[in-house]
């Protein structure tokens, strides 16, 4: 299988054309053109015909194509379908926000993490992401967008750390120079909580902004939502935490989605304030979206509100996440879902 042509960095890129004969110069032209969201060499116009022949037979330069675009009406979000090579399907959303634009990369093609309210897992897994697939997602919507992506967020399909290599990679490629140009102070990584790559995260990427997919304030409850947290409990999962802050003295955030009657009491709220009133951090509250198949229900809004209120008067910031995008489809992964299960009855 020939290599997607955005997995090649500035190095690799030039030591190939070296063994074209080519000038290394080429290697920034062919990048500009990449970081623009062209992959098609026959698109890059300052390039010799010769040299756009030798790239359409050594590389793929089609490994990410648009299947389905939805657009929100509301609010200028949207959300774009993406066949790998291979035939899986993945999502990424375009935001809009008073601070910028920002992109949602997937990381994987699926996820195997079993989370009850998650779309994702009920689609399956097919595989991990390279690098080169996740950045052509922020490169291709910037220019289906015709703008600069100036933030991105690594909370797609998928959990990050599973893909830790090709995601350590991804973001050093996306803040260089000579790629994208997003500074890493201007990225966040989500994670439902895998301990040890959360410690080596805190070496790697101390100034990527950590985002830890709570949901839940102990272990008994948090195991009855994700299956992760048998893997390590709670007190582990917030000593990685604490790690990170020592190493990054960035303020970290924790996602809490709210589902009716299972996680959103005042007696859930008042444990969490004081598992974590000793962390700098802030609290994400997601206002839970319904997701078919599972017997979990959104939070109404008052309970949002109480839950809110408690963790504000313990003195922890908190906001309940703007709900980007409702016109079209709500929780992450159902679009690749609804993809997949109408091609299996076609």
């Amino acid at each position: 299988m020939k290599p997607y042509i955005y997995d090649l960095n500035k190095d690799s890129l030039q030591s190939w054309l070296s063994q074209q004969k080519q000038p290394a110069y080429r290697a920034g032209q062919i990048l500009a053109w990449l970081n623009q969201g062209v992959p098609d060499p026959e698109k890059m116009s300052n390039l010799p015909q010769s040299l756009k022949m030798a790239i359409s037979e050594a590389f793929d330069t089609r490994g990410l194509t648009l299947l389905q675009r939805q657009d929100s009406a509301e609010d200028g979000t949207s959300k774009y379908i993406f066949q790998l090579t291979d035939g899986n399907i993945v999502e990424s959303v375009f935001m809009i926000y008073k601070t910028g634009t920002s992109v949602c990369v997937s990381s994987q093609a699926g996820c195997q993490m079993g989370c009850r309210f998650c779309a994702s897992t009920q689609a399956g897994f097919g595989r991990n992401l390279t690098a080169g697939e996740m950045l052509a997602q922020v490169a291709l919507i910037g220019r289906d967008k015709a703008c600069r992506i100036d933030k991105l967020v690594v909370m797609g399909i998928g959990e990050p750390f599973e893909n830790y290599e090709q995601l350590i990679c991804f973001l050093n490629q996306a803040k260089a120079a000579d790629r994208l140009g997003i500074g890493a102070r201007h990225m966040t990584v989500s994670t439902c909580g895998l301990v040890p790559q959360m410690l080596k995260f805190a070496e790697d990427a101390p100034q990527v902004t950590l985002a830890v997919s709570l949901h839940a304030p102990n272990d008994r409850l948090r195991r009855q939502l994700m299956p992760i947290a048998k893997r390590w409990p709670i007190d582990e999962l917030l000593g990685a935490c604490r790690t990170y802050l020592e190493n990054s003295n960035r303020r970290l955030t924790f996602e809490y989605a709210l589902f009716k009657g299972v996680n959103d009491g005042e007696e859930q709220a008042e444990e969490l304030a004081r598992r974590i009133h000793d962390l700098r951090c802030h609290v994400n509250l997601i206002p839970a979206n319904p997701v078919p198949g599972t017997e979990l229900s959104p939070s109404p809004p008052e309970r949002v509100r109480a839950f809110q209120d408690i963790l504000t008067q313990h003195h922890i910031p908190c906001t309940v996440r703007r709900e980007l995008g409702r016109d079209i489809t709500a929780a992450c992964g159902q679009l690749r879902r609804r993809l997949e299960e109408h091609e299996q009855s076609h």
